[in-house]
């Protein structure tokens, strides 16, 4: 029977993807190439350091570690810089009745993200008090499409996988859910059917409906 609802965090919650492309693109413009919105789907949860590879493949740069790390670094420092300036009007729409829902309905509340700045964007827009459980990239040692973030999660909450529903925006996320036997719901993409379930976004949703979609061994 399901006990918990695990939330990603970007493009689930909030949308900073377009913060992550600034902050990506201004670095590789300063190394001197650019790089598209289409790539940057494929940065899509995949961490910080697979994702500064990729770009600097697409853009055939070499860097040594030491030039990497300092990339990265001033990368985090650029991105730091726009979501302090986050509040709670990008909190996206349908997500703050959906977790009033969830909450009435007994089940608890988690986040599972890769990224190193989940628990101070949750702070930003006012939502770190609503989740019993914060698993970000600080805790993590390996990730997505491995399922640690969700796992470490469940444990956190005493739950199994199999108690639990993620839901999750990205092929990445999805495929980590799936692997460590959770129930998992893609929110938007058309890339996601091989989810238990998929939904275009929280704009009326119910848990009452995410829960009727899922195997029916879920809810017994």
């Amino acid at each position: 029977m399901i006990k918990a609802f695990i939330f990603d965090l970007d493009g689930v919650i909030v949308d900073t993807a377009k913060y992550h492309f600034i902050a990506w693109r201004r670095m590789a413009n300063a190394v001197g190439f650019d790089f598209s919105e289409a790539e940057n789907e494929q940065l899509k949860g995949v961490s910080r350091v697979d994702s500064l590879n990729l770009i600097l493949d697409w853009g055939g740069v070499e860097k040594t570690e030491a030039e990497k790390q300092a990339l990265a670094t001033q990368k985090n420092e650029w991105y730091r810089e726009y979501i302090l300036k986050m509040d709670a009007s990008e909190i996206l729409e349908g997500v703050l009745p959906f977790l009033d829902a969830v909450e009435q309905r007994g089940l608890k509340l988690a986040v599972g993200s890769s990224s190193k700045n989940a628990t101070t964007i949750l702070e930003q827009i006012g939502l770190k008090d609503r989740f019993e459980v914060i698993i970000d990239g600080n805790k993590l040692t390996r990730s997505k499409p491995d399922p640690q973030v969700f796992q470490l999660g469940a444990e956190a909450m005493g739950l199994q996988p199999a108690e639990c529903v993620v839901f999750e925006d990205a092929e990445k996320g999805v495929d980590a859910a799936l692997a460590g036997g959770f129930y998992a719901v893609g929110v938007g993409g058309d890339n996601l059917s091989h989810a238990h379930h998929v939904v275009p976004n929280f704009k009326g949703l119910s848990p009452d409906t995410i829960l009727q979609a899922l195997p029916a061994q879920a809810i017994q």
